[in-house]
């Protein structure tokens, strides 16, 4: 009797570790993240929700959605940002903005700012159809240029209750001259861009530069950027490297988010640098802030600029800073 039950016993493990589905189940408590999808403007949007390490279904927790910087894909920034923002008690989602990455859109590689606000706000929609989301407790984290696709959406949209944003990119029509040749250099490219979307609009061809080069000048970034460059990075195999639509350039050099400080209510809390782009700018933005429910977090650095950008994106020491300031910014204000 006492052999039978040991045998029983083994097959019984062996079982479990040749079936890993009956072996490890996703529980109401070890649940950590899964790939969700919603709609925006009816196109399907893919995201990656994760969720916090003592998470119960049933129980209420506040979130946020996480975005990065322009061209990304969820595997980058946001879902670094993402999930360490799970480990302090938040549910987050990074998604794919429409054009980019496993979520839906045509052209490809599109860089459209006004749809990416759009895609902020819709992501609200989805986190707020969640039934373990507080509705009230919904808030935005942003890196880089997703700073400007955020602040412009918490500034139009309510439910948004309160922002971070961390090495925020922020321009107007002067401060892109001094990254893309001047007035002339501008004016070439949103030419280039309106001729590509006649393209496109006529034949179906969409005209694509590098998204990064060190050799090419026309590139959409041009220089020895690390972050991009390196596959132990930033330049992993779910980000296309070689593929910016040429028509991208029309929006987003046109793009000024500056005007929307003003209509901005929601409590705001902005980490920058002089090691980052444009700090000039970030604290233009912030003194036009309509909310006295603000601050700016100004971080002591000796890399110049744009350099601690970078770091921004996936350096433990700046990433750590900005998640604990983050953190309890959020769990004041949500």
């Amino acid at each position: 009797m006492r052999n039978a039950i040991g045998i029983l016993m083994v097959l019984i493990a062996f079982t479990a570790c040749a079936n890993p589905k009956k072996a490890k189940v996703l529980t109401e408590t070890n649940k950590k993240m899964e790939q969700v999808t919603f709609k925006s403007e009816g196109l399907k949007i893919v995201g990656n929700l994760y969720y916090p390490a003592n998470y119960k279904k049933g129980e209420s927790y506040p979130a946020i959605v996480v975005s990065g910087s322009w061209t990304t894909v969820k595997e980058q920034m946001a879902g670094l940002y993402a999930e360490r923002f799970a480990k302090e008690g938040f549910i987050t989602l990074a998604f794919d903005f429409r054009n980019y990455g496993e979520s839906e859109g045509e052209p490809r590689f599109w860089e459209n700012p006004a749809m990416k606000v759009e895609d902020i706000k819709n992501a609200v929609t989805y986190l707020g159809s969640i039934p373990e989301v507080d509705n009230n407790k919904i808030g935005a984290f942003a890196v880089c240029a997703g700073s400007m696709y955020t602040l412009m959406a918490a500034s139009e949209d309510s439910r948004i209750k309160a922002v971070v944003t961390a090495a925020s990119w922020l321009q107007d029509a002067e401060a892109v001259k001094l990254f893309y040749g001047g007035e002339e250099g501008v004016n070439e490219k949103i030419a280039v861009a309106r001729k590509a979307k006649e393209t496109y609009a006529k034949d179906g061809v969409v005209e694509y530069i590098e998204t990064i080069s060190t050799t090419n000048p026309s590139a959409a970034m041009y220089g020895p950027f690390d972050y991009y460059l390196n596959p132990e990075r930033g330049g992993i195999k779910e980000w296309s490297n070689d593929k910016f639509a040429v028509m991208s350039w029309e929006d987003w050099l046109t793009l000024d988010p500056m005007p929307y400080a003003v209509k901005l209510n929601a409590p705001t809390l902005m980490i920058h640098s002089d090691g980052c782009v444009l700090p000039q700018y970030t604290k233009n933005f912030f003194e036009k802030i309509a909310t006295d429910d603000k601050q700016l977090e100004w971080v002591e650095t000796e890399l110049d600029s744009p350099m601690q950008q970078f770091n921004f994106y996936d350096q433990e020491a700046e990433v750590s800073m900005a998640i604990d300031k983050a953190s309890k910014w959020f769990e004041a204000k949500l």
